[in-house]
């Protein structure tokens, strides 16, 4: 194969790979053998491209559904006007259960950037002190 085609097909895999397909999957998909792939995963500066790739994946992700946030919050919010006594029941269950979670959670964060900023291996907290403080 082509230094060329090496490049396209490896982008190919490391595309597939970080995506979670079998590696079997990942050669038939990228037109190379499977021992291909095996061999490729040997290179240490490959299995980095694939865990960039994946962190990538994930940081996408997350701010999809970060930005999708708003609008189930506002849905859970509208299905509190429910008539059914059973949906508004559920609604306002998830909402306290929800922002429960997320208080523990921003709890949490603070108290990390705090120690962080104690020992002085992270952000500074804003304002001097935790979030939330």
């Amino acid at each position: 194969m082509a230094g060329g085609d090496r490049a396209g097909a490896d982008d190919v895999l490391i595309t597939l790979l970080a995506a979670g397909a079998t590696r079997q999957a990942a050669a038939a998909r990228a037109s190379v053998a499977e021992r291909t792939v095996y061999r490729r995963l040997q290179d240490v500066t490959f299995r980095a491209r694939i865990d960039e790739a994946r962190a990538d994946m994930v940081a996408r992700a997350s701010a999809m559904l970060t930005a999708a946030g708003m609008a189930a919050a506002e849905t859970l919010i509208r299905l509190l006007r429910a008539e059914s006594d059973a949906v508004k029941l559920s609604a306002a269950s998830r909402i306290l259960e929800l922002g429960g979670r997320l208080r523990t959670d921003l709890e949490l964060e603070a108290r990390l950037a705090a120690l962080e900023a104690q020992l002085g291996d992270g952000p500074q907290p804003i304002g001097g002190k935790a979030w939330g403080a």
